[in-house]
């Protein structure tokens, strides 16, 4: 059977987003060869589409929140409720609980969603779902999601639509189309899948897996991190509240250190290995003396060093505040032979206390070089404070755009892709890519040039 694109599709399909805006022309005439790394990628723009895959009173909706709090997952969730109800009417909607080990689970049933239970849930911190670390079991999950009550039959041939799996060969990028024929002997279930890095690797699997059985399951990845360390994306949710909030641990620390004789307010901020909370809310708060980050190394002792910084920065005004994010300088704090294989439940190195280290450290310092002079050191972690808050105006606004931008691709046809805003504009990205992208903190741009120049610390480059 032959399926003709109408001139809307064609136009769909041409309507791309570049994952990079700016470039280096000082090669010759700015020209890239097929084969440079610098070569333009694309994704198609995300939005509604003129024809949908799936009908959706036959349409059955999974959604799973996995890993740590973050700020505005209720929200997501929410509008991933209320937008498959009523932009497509989708009346079965289902929400797993208790992350990924909740689709096999023999103790926790999925929750049945419905708009008037979700109403109020963008008002709450948390999730509502419940979440958990670890638990993944790709071959179970996948047996839950072909084989349990989460799947339904779907309609008949004139009801459904040909797909192409996110993006265009002509970017270079694969398509994989369904099979009409297996597509009306199977059964469908749409799975919205939201977590951070560890979460999308996991769904890449999923993905993967469910390509291989020849399953007809869309899955979506819609990133959740609160340190913002996922890549290719402009931002993830939860990242902006987050930053506000850590405003309130840094004023006061402020208020600690300058209510103190030689006072010094020591603040930790989330940021196991990218340190753009701390950035940021340092450039917010003016009230940071230095910004210790995880792409940043510093030492401690000799010239240059935080110590000399600090005792100068006392000496000027007799208080210091110093931020420091989680990931800063677990290389420099001893480790017994144990702490240097505990892994947590998702497999992550388990990190040291590195405020707790800083304030011991600081107080020898201050013990050896000035005894007998007055000296404090107040040390604020509001990790779970900042973790448990509802999203903030921005954040859920947000969390809308984001629900709803997967919402539509999935009912469109697409799979195994992430949505988020690429320089601005929402896209569909594969989940792959940003499974394996990062987004480290570039101490060679102007942001951190930014940090420098309000906290006037070192570079803490030895000579």
């Amino acid at each position: 059977m032959a399926l003709s694109k109408s001139k809307r599709e064609v136009e769909e399909e041409a309507n791309v987003i570049l994952r990079q805006i700016v470039y280096d022309l000082s090669s010759a005439c700015g020209a890239f060869s097929d084969s440079d790394p610098r070569v333009h990628v694309a994704y198609h723009r995300a939005g509604p589409r003129k024809q949908i895959f799936f009908e959706p009173k036959n349409t059955r909706a999974a959604i799973v929140t996995c890993g740590g709090l973050c700020p505005g997952l209720n929200t997501v969730i929410r509008e991933l409720v209320v937008g498959l109800w009523e932009l497509y009417g989708v009346r079965q909607i289902l929400g797993i609980q208790a992350g990924y080990r909740g689709f096999y689970s023999t103790t926790r049933n999925p929750l049945v969603l419905n708009p008037k239970m979700v109403r109020g849930w963008h008002k709450l911190g948390g999730t509502v779902l419940e979440t958990s670390r670890g638990g993944f079991d790709l071959h179970q999950i996948v047996d839950a999601i072909q084989t349990n009550a989460f799947n339904q039959p779907m309609g008949t041939l004139d009801q459904i639509t040909w797909f192409s799996y996110c993006f265009s060969s002509s970017f270079g990028l694969p398509s994989v189309r369904c099979d009409i024929q297996t597509f009306l002997q199977s059964h469908f279930l749409q799975v919205y899948i939201i977590g951070g890095d560890g979460t999308m690797r996991g769904a890449v699997e999923i993905f993967d897996e469910i390509q291989r059985r020849k399953i007809n399951v869309g899955v979506v990845g819609i990133p959740k991190t609160v340190d913002n360390d996922v890549g290719i994306i402009d931002r993830s949710f939860g990242f902006q509240t987050a930053v506000e909030m850590a405003q309130q641990a840094i004023s006061a620390a402020h208020v600690e250190a300058e209510s103190a004789v030689n006072g010094i307010g020591l603040v930790k901020l989330m940021g196991r290995s990218t340190g753009h909370i701390a950035l940021h809310a340092t450039l917010s708060s003016r009230d940071v003396d230095c910004c210790l980050i995880p792409e940043m190394e510093f030492y401690l002792e000799g010239k240059g060093g935080l110590v000399e910084f600090l005792d100068n920065r006392l000496k000027e005004n007799g208080h210091a505040v110093l931020v420091v994010a989680e990931g800063a300088g677990q290389n420099m704090i001893p480790r017994t032979a144990a702490q240097t294989e505990e892994r947590d439940e998702s497999g992550n190195l388990v990190f040291l206390d590195v405020g707790s280290w800083l304030k011991t450290e600081l107080k020898k310092w201050w013990a050896r070089d000035h005894p007998g002079e007055l000296f404090t050191v107040k040390y604020i972690d509001p990790t779970y404070m900042i973790r448990a808050v509802p999203a903030n105006a921005t954040d859920n606004l947000y969390c809308t755009l984001l629900a709803h931008s997967a919402i539509h691709g999935v009912m469109a046809g697409y799979t195994g892709f992430v949505s988020g805003p690429i320089n601005g504009n929402y896209a569909y990205i594969p989940l792959e890519d940003v499974a394996q992208a990062t987004n480290a903190v570039n101490t060679k741009d102007h942001k951190w040039a930014w940090v420098r120049t309000v906290t006037n610390q070192p570079d803490f480059v030895k000579s």
